[in-house]
Parts: structure tokens; C-alpha cells; sequence
């Protein structure tokens, strides 16, 4: 049996990198899913490729730093796919890079709702329908950037990547006992435009154990175990998908 039988998923940022292989892995594996991005053409291309190997999926494009977006995901979920077991907030931005006196109040808030107010808008629609369902997983994207490590020109990536925490064990404290777990993965240095150049990345992979930086589908992978029931105790807590970068530091 697959491990996301007849569950629905709800997957934010999903038109490219993580989020991409996100929706992929967990259509293969059973799930009905709600995918979301603010590119139209190319979330359409995810979707058409989700349908080309038999699975269930439903498009809403829009901004994941506006409420009205997660309302039309949450309203989609349950009339399309009959409710909700799963979300991925995976949607973010990097922002200005720059050292933290530089940054304008605008860029600090662009930021600070791409990463944590739009992590916060989705669980706010997407708690309610796991209540009818008795429970639910919700997985929030963070980094090792804020967690175990600061790099230069991204304090407020990091400030805002590292909140997520926070919001993962006050959802725990208030939900965890109505069967709702929240976690967060902390991804390392993936292979995703997000990442730059081949010199950039070449630096990223040095700061990792295994001198590599990982592809999309292992990050979709580890997000498949916080949302299956293989993760069935596990809540309130960072998984670190880093290659070893939180250890080496």
C-alpha cells in the first residue's frame, strides 16, 4: 500500500525545487494533492505532469503571503478532494542579501511574510480542516541558515527561517492532543535556483560533512516521512536534512 492512500495534501511553492518534488513524490505515493505557487504556466507543468502518471491534483495560483490564497487551497482541498490530512508549507523567498543595517524595513517585511506570515496564514486554514479529520501533519520548510548556522547578507532569511520553530511548538502545544502534528525540516544547501550559480553552490557544498548539496527529491523525501504515519510520534520538532552541516559547524 502506498504511503499516502486516500490522504490530501496541500503543498505550497510547488512549482519548482523542493516543493516540485514534493508534490511529485506524494501523488506518486497515494495522495491527492493542492498545489500552489504564484507561476501559473509553470505549476501548470507540474500538474500536467502529475496527471501523466495517474495522479490526482488541483491547481491555485497565487501569492502564499495572502490569506485569500490559503482560503481558496483550504475551500479546494475540501470541495475537490473531500478534506485534509497533509500540508508542506514550503513556500519562501531569500530576499535581499545584505549585511543587516542595509536592509529597508520593505525588504525586511517582504521577507518576513514570504517565510513566516505565510507559514502562519497556511496552518491558520489548514488546522481547522484536519480537526475534522481528527488529526493531520503539517510540515513547515526552514534551513540550517538562523538554525545552526548564520551566513552573511541573510539575517532576515535566517531570523525568519528560525521563527518557524516557534510556530511549530505553539501549534504542538494546541494541537498536538487533537491529533494535529506540526514539525519542520531543515533542509542544508539544495540544488534549486534559489541556490545561484555553479560557484555558489560549489561554496555550499562545502559547508557540508558530505561535501555535496543535496537534490530536491531527497528533501521530498524527509518531507514524505513527517507527513506519513511513519512519523506517528514525532512532533514539535526540526529535522535537520543538512548532510551533516549542523554537525561540522
Amino acid at each position: 500500500m502506498k504511503l499516502l492512500e486516500n490522504k490530501v495534501a496541500i503543498i505550497t511553492g510547488a512549482s519548482s525545487g523542493i516543493g516540485r518534488a514534493t508534490a511529485m513524490l506524494f501523488a506518486a505515493e497515494g495522495a491527492a494533492v493542492v498545489i500552489n505557487a504564484r507561476g501559473e504556466a509553470a505549476l501548470d507543468k507540474v500538474a500536467a505532469e502529475i496527471r501523466e502518471t495517474g495522479g490526482r491534483v488541483h491547481t491555485v495560483v497565487g501569492d502564499a503571503g495572502v490569506a485569500e490564497t490559503h482560503s481558496l487551497m483550504a475551500e479546494a482541498a475540501e470541495s475537490v478532494f473531500g478534506g485534509l490530512d497533509i500540508a508542506v508549507n514550503n513556500a519562501g523567498a531569500v530576499g535581499a542579501m545584505k549585511p543587516l543595517a542595509e536592509i529597508s524595513p520593505e525588504e525586511w517585511d517582504h521577507v518576513l511574510t514570504a517565510n513566516l506570515t505565510s507559514a502562519f496564514l497556511g496552518a491558520r486554514s489548514q488546522i481547522p480542516l484536519m480537526l475534522k479529520r481528527a488529526g493531520g501533519s503539517i510540515v513547515f520548510t526552514s534551513s540550517f541558515v538562523g538554525s545552526s548556522a548564520g551566513i552573511p547578507g541573510m539575517a532576515a532569511y535566517g531570523a525568519s527561517k528560525a521563527a518557524l520553530m516557534g510556530l511549530v511548538k505553539g501549534i504542538t502545544a494546541d494541537y498536538a492532543v487533537k491529533g494535529i502534528r506540526a514539525n519542520a525540516l531543515l533542509p542544508g544547501g539544495v540544488d534549486t535556483p534559489m541556490a545561484g550559480d555553479t560557484a555558489q553552490k560549489e561554496w555550499a557544498a562545502g559547508l557540508h560533512a558530505m561535501k555535496r548539496i543535496a537534490q530536491p527529491e531527497e528533501m521530498a523525501q524527509a518531507a514524505l516521512f513527517l507527513a506519513s504515519s511513519m512519523a506517528s510520534f514525532v512532533a514539535g520538532t526540526a529535522l535537520f536534512a543538512d548532510g551533516g552541516n549542523a554537525a561540522v559547524k
